[in-house]
């Protein structure tokens, strides 16, 4: 079992592992339309022959909701857990996962980042936390230049990083659509860069093989460490 963001767990001997809905649901007004679309993303990609964790055939995949929770059933997938590809390893194999993931119509939110920002403030608001005057300064900030940094828009990962990746006998293995959101590739990018900074936004565009202007990577690593630090913010007081 993993507790994190979700509760992951295998159901023994069953090659089936449940996703409920943690931390997520509390800042997640709409956790059961992410949940779709990480089954919905992962079915399209394994249709394309693109390495994923998919929707379980053993029980009936979902979303469901019991008993208050949101869940979801994915195929368990033989890996080792001990092993973890490199940030360069995971941005040389981005580029055949976007052009996929381009082929994708399926109905997608447009803010992924800025709503979760703004409902973990929201949330963190409502239940007294202090403090949070800097963050919504931030958040401001960030917004009145997103226009400006919003290109190259195309059905993105939404949390591409090495942990996302299950590395198994054959191979690396994608993992975890929950965040897939339309937005810039440069978010994607911004995800593995690893640090702030123009030197690391672009190494990151460098290793991808181009498809973003370094200073989308730049502005998208801020967009990121706030949301980061606000979930910090999220465990300490939940």
């Amino acid at each position: 079992m993993k507790a994190g963001s979700n509760v992951i767990v295998h159901l023994r001997p069953a090659p089936v592992v449940a996703r409920v809905a943690s931390r997520t649901a509390l800042v997640r007004p709409s956790v059961i339309d992410h949940f779709g679309r990480d089954l919905a993303v992962s079915a399209f990609l394994a249709s394309r022959g693109v390495p994923v964790v998919t929707p379980s055939t053993e029980l009936p995949a979902g979303p469901h909701t019991h008993d208050g929770f949101v869940l979801s059933f994915t195929t368990y997938v033989p890996h080792d857990p001990s092993v973890e590809l490199s940030r360069p390893d995971v941005l040389k194999m981005l580029p055949d996962l976007h052009a996929e993931l381009r082929l994708y119509e399926g109905s997608l939110p447009a803010r992924g980042p800025l709503d979760d920002t703004d409902n973990t403030l929201a949330y963190l608001t409502a239940q007294g936390v202090p403090g949070l005057s800097p963050f919504y300064e931030r958040r401001a900030e960030l917004l009145a230049l997103w226009d400006a940094h919003y290109n190259d828009v195309q059905p993105l990962h939404g949390d591409p990083h090495y942990g996302n990746v299950l590395m198994t006998p054959s191979g690396p293995v994608w993992n975890d659509f929950e965040d897939t959101w339309r937005g810039p590739v440069a978010w994607d990018l911004a995800c593995l860069a690893g640090a702030a900074g123009t030197e690391a936004a672009q190494r990151a565009v460098d290793i991808y093989g181009g498809g973003a202007a370094p200073s989308d990577v730049e502005f998208h690593v801020e967009t990121r460490i706030l949301f980061g630090t606000l979930w910090g913010v999220l465990i300490e007081n939940s």
